[in-house]
């Protein structure tokens, strides 16, 4: 009896001891790179460290990201290039800079797109969503999640935008992306496309006028130094996306990929709420950096939604009728039409 409960015991004990050897097994010791464009103390920072931590505890210990902030490796289209290339392995940065690799991801771009957060996250998050996130693996690339930019505000040091006609020849950088020049060119700003590693010193030096991003980016990037005016447009709402080398992502075994995925959207959650939370203290806190600040009235910005008809034409030429309906009928869901 003795015997036999003894062999039991020894049998589990081996069953444990290789169940684990297994377990560890499915991680391979990794050091991933992971860019991103703002400073370490932003939420971007904060939610790349989350997802560092979370990978390495998951992992056991044997996953490793190096977060790698303030554009350090390059502007999102040179870091997007060195996934494809698989010369880094991940990155998070801005879905507007992605259009030139996948043109599906110009469908966030539409101005006025929509009204509130919640909307953004029932279709981001949905099958719309997934679905262009999916085409990303043809490019070389594998989307995990998307993070919250948040709406996007003008700022500029020629004048208060009360209307439509105040943005006429106001040099205003803009992203490296077609639907952005072509909204600010039709509004009839003199739209420049310029990376975002480089804003700060071309509105230090008046190469440009203004810029347009959240007040999150406008407060943790030190724009209220070099700017006077804040205009609350909420013109688009901005996403990020994590991405992953496709080359890297191939050689991950299930689990890797699992643990990762699940960092991923564990980070994104926290980088939401974050975000929305900061949104609020930080256009106060502009306000008490001196910056001038005055609200787009909704009379205006349906002025600039019907001036824009042209380019919201040219986003469902460019993405496809099929997604552009897709995605206006997804926004109605989430608004509670049918």
């Amino acid at each position: 009896m003795k015997f036999k409960q003894l062999a039991i015991t020894l049998s589990v004990a081996l069953a444990t001891v290789a169940g684990g050897l297994a377990h560890a097994q499915d991680f391979k010791p990794r050091i991933i790179r992971f860019g991103y464009g703002l400073n370490e103390d932003s939420n971007q920072g904060r939610a790349v460290k989350l997802f560092a931590q979370e990978v390495e505890k998951a992992s056991g210990g044997k996953m490793r990201v190096r977060a790698i902030g303030a554009a350090a490796l390059g502007s999102d289209v040179q870091m997007q290039q060195a996934l494809i290339g698989g010369a880094q392995e991940m990155m998070v940065g801005s879905t507007a800079t992605l259009v030139g690799i996948t043109k599906e991801m110009a469908i966030w771009d539409t101005p006025f797109l929509f009204n509130n957060a919640q909307e953004a996250d029932a279709v981001l998050d949905g099958p719309v969503g997934q679905k262009v996130m999916d085409k990303l693996q043809e490019k070389g690339l594998v989307g995990l999640a998307y993070w919250e930019n948040g709406f996007r505000n003008l700022t500029n040091n020629k004048h208060a935008v009360a209307k439509l006609e105040d943005l006429d020849g106001i040099k205003l950088r803009v992203m490296q992306n077609n639907v952005f020049i072509d909204s600010f060119k039709t509004l009839g700003a003199n739209a420049v496309p310029l990376p975002f590693s480089e804003l700060f010193t071309a509105l230090e030096t008046k190469t440009v006028d203004g810029q347009e991003n959240p007040y999150n980016t406008i407060l943790s990037s030190k724009f209220y130094e070099v700017q006077k005016y804040l205009t609350v447009t909420n013109h688009v709402y901005s996403p990020w996306i994590v991405t992953v080398s496709k080359k890297w992502w191939d050689q991950l075994s299930a689990a890797e990929r699992k643990v990762l995925a699940d960092a991923a959207k564990v980070s994104r959650d926290f980088e939401r709420k974050d975000t929305r939370a900061e949104a609020d203290k930080a256009l106060a806190e502009l306000k008490g950096k001196g910056m001038q600040i005055n609200q787009l009235s909704p009379a205006e910005a349906n002025r600039m939604r019907d001036k824009l008809s042209a380019v919201n034409a040219g986003i469902a030429s460019n993405v496809g009728e099929d997604l552009w309906k897709e995605t206006q009928a997804a926004v109605a869901k989430a608004r509670g039409g049918k």
